[in-house]
């Protein structure tokens, strides 16, 4: 059999910055897809340095970890898809904000051909005290608008953590964010190259760490306008007709 014959239908992988608290239920619900759903895959968690027992808790719950060294959300990811194994990658936090259990909606589309899919909670659910009212009614839906009207994509959540994606069509893209604005630059990256995407309804719990979330709401949220305008800057630059 060959390397390819070998290769796992799906990855689901978890960026991972001392989430021991929650990680053993975040990869017990992702094994717990696989096997009902009869899905040949793994579970990957990029480790960001972390400094609880998250590398241990995870491997003990037989989760495979990649360790990251550069730190951020970005960083995290990066280092994450280019060690997953599978064909397509569904990515999470791993503050058990996000089902696991429920993860066919983005696998049917990946199998339909989808490029990338983005789950989008406004269409879904957003539970109590799950997301920070600055954020549910201010902050993600305006970058989110000015991501749809600079770019003309189909997706209404530019920021839901909860995506799909086949592994070598992402690794093309060759992403270079290293925080938070990553998701940004995915979405939009994929939309210049002519990807094909879609979204799926997704819930939002709160999460169940006992520490606060490590996203910084203006910073965080500057970085994400800044890298949207200076992608499309980029993108109308390439499209110029060169003068003679």
């Amino acid at each position: 059999m060959s390397a390819l014959d070998e290769r796992p239908e799906l990855t689901v992988l978890m960026p991972c910055l001392d989430e021991a608290e929650t990680l053993p239920v975040c990869i017990k619900k992702a094994k717990s897809f696989m096997e009902r759903h009869g899905v040949s895959g793994e579970i990957l968690v990029a480790d960001n340095k972390s400094a609880d027992a998250s590398r241990e808790t995870a491997m003990k719950h037989g989760a495979r970890v990649t360790d990251v060294e550069k730190r951020g959300y970005g960083a995290a990811l990066a280092g994450g898809i280019r060690a997953a194994r599978g064909k397509y990658v569904i990515m999470g936090d791993a503050d058990d904000s996000y089902d696991f259990s429920d993860l066919a909606p983005f696998l049917e589309r990946l199998r339909a051909g989808d490029d990338l899919v983005v789950g989008n909670r406004f269409k879904g659910k957003i539970l109590k005290d799950a997301m920070p009212p600055l954020n549910r009614y201010f902050g993600n839906p305006v970058l989110s608008g000015i991501g749809r009207l600079l770019f003309k994509c189909p997706v209404g959540d530019f920021h839901c953590g909860l995506r799909g994606f086949n592994t070598d069509r992402l690794r093309e893209l060759d992403l270079r964010s290293e925080g938070m604005e990553y998701s940004s630059e995915m979405i939009a990256a994929a939309v210049i190259k002519g990807y094909r995407l879609s979204e799926v309804p997704t819930v939002l719990h709160p999460d169940g760490r006992s520490r606060p979330p490590h996203l910084r709401p203006w910073r965080d949220g500057l970085r994400h306008l800044k890298l949207l305008i200076s992608l499309k800057i980029r993108q109308i630059s390439a499209n110029k007709p060169r003068q003679s």
